[in-house]
């Protein structure tokens, strides 16, 4: 199973004891994933869908036990996209189901007139504890959530734009997170790519468990590019090392057969005897084994010296 679903699998074990936030809950996945069906007579019928099954038995016992009301489960084909079922779950009682899309603010009047809202009902997030359930919905409706492992990304699918302003201001109202949104083919995505919001954000929805295993691949996943960079960095140094070293011995053997290492002065001779007699060594490792040591910034520049001196000879 991917990442997500797992997620969403603890998720959806998660009792809600707050009616408030159980309605904040119920409503946020019915926005996401509900849609309106006319049952004939002027009447509707309220069908979500969802191709978790624990997600699915998951509102039908919390629409159960807020609403009193009976949500019919149904096994159907999945999306064109993806392989494998969608579980429906239908209102068929139409004076439930307007009940329900009044309560989540979705089903709304105006001058005696029913439509259909946008966005999020705002007297449904005036809590702390109301506006993660309500994330929680959301992210059991549409959420997606790639692999650690692979990348940080965390994203909700939304159909208009103004509901993905409006997430994207529920999500901003977190201390230290910032969603961003985009347009993508005729939806909008609110989407997260920093890997500590998206640790603050499964904190949030009280996903703790997957919290631990992101966090843990996080942490292994640094620590191999920490080590992938070292070994980097050490290579470099290696190569740069055995180039100096090359070049030093040029000089060295060039001085060696035209005049002869004894025409430098002593200190001079000493290096050069010591590069000879340690070819691969790095100028540190040389500037130690004088008597006395010295730093590596005052044996480079007697190697300075030598190799203007060898330039020198024709």
């Amino acid at each position: 199973m991917s990442f997500a679903t797992d997620t969403k699998n603890e998720l959806a074990h998660l009792t809600q004891e707050k009616k408030c936030c159980m309605l904040a809950e119920i409503s946020g996945f019915i926005r996401m994933c509900g849609s309106i069906r006319l049952a004939g007579g002027g009447k509707v019928k309220l069908v979500t869908s969802t191709e978790n099954p624990a997600v699915a038995r998951h509102f039908k016992k919390m629409i159960k036990e807020y609403f009193s009301a009976e949500a019919e489960l149904e096994i159907g084909q999945g999306t064109s996209l993806k392989k494998g079922h969608s579980y429906l779950l239908t209102i068929s009682v139409p004076e439930m189901s307007e009940q329900i899309l009044r309560e989540t603010g979705i089903l709304m009047v105006k001058e005696g007139i029913n439509y259909i809202s946008d966005g999020i009902y705002e007297n449904l997030i005036k809590t702390k504890c109301c506006r993660k359930a309500y994330l929680r919905g959301v992210f059991l409706g549409t959420g997606i959530l790639t692999d650690p492992e692979k990348a940080y990304h965390i994203e909700f699918l939304c159909n208009t734009q103004i509901l993905a302003n409006d997430l994207k201001k529920l999500i901003n109202s977190f201390s230290g997170i910032s969603s961003k949104v985009v347009e993508r083919k005729k939806s909008y995505v609110v989407y997260v790519k920093d890997s500590d919001q998206i640790i603050d954000i499964l904190n949030i929805l009280g996903a703790h468990g997957q919290l631990f295993a992101f966090e843990n691949t996080r942490i292994v996943k640094e620590m191999r590019n920490k080590t992938n960079r070292i070994n980097n960095c050490d290579s470099a140094n290696l190569e740069k090392t055995l180039d100096a070293s090359d070049r030093q011995m040029e000089n060295i053997r060039k001085i060696e057969k035209i005049k002869g290492l004894d025409v430098l002065p002593n200190k001079l001779y000493e290096v050069a005897q010591l590069r000879i007699e340690n070819p691969d060594a790095s100028l540190t490792e040389l500037a130690e084994m004088l008597d006395p040591p010295m730093k590596k910034s005052g044996i480079n520049k007697r190697f300075v010296k030598i190799e203007e001196y060898a330039k020198k000879l024709k």
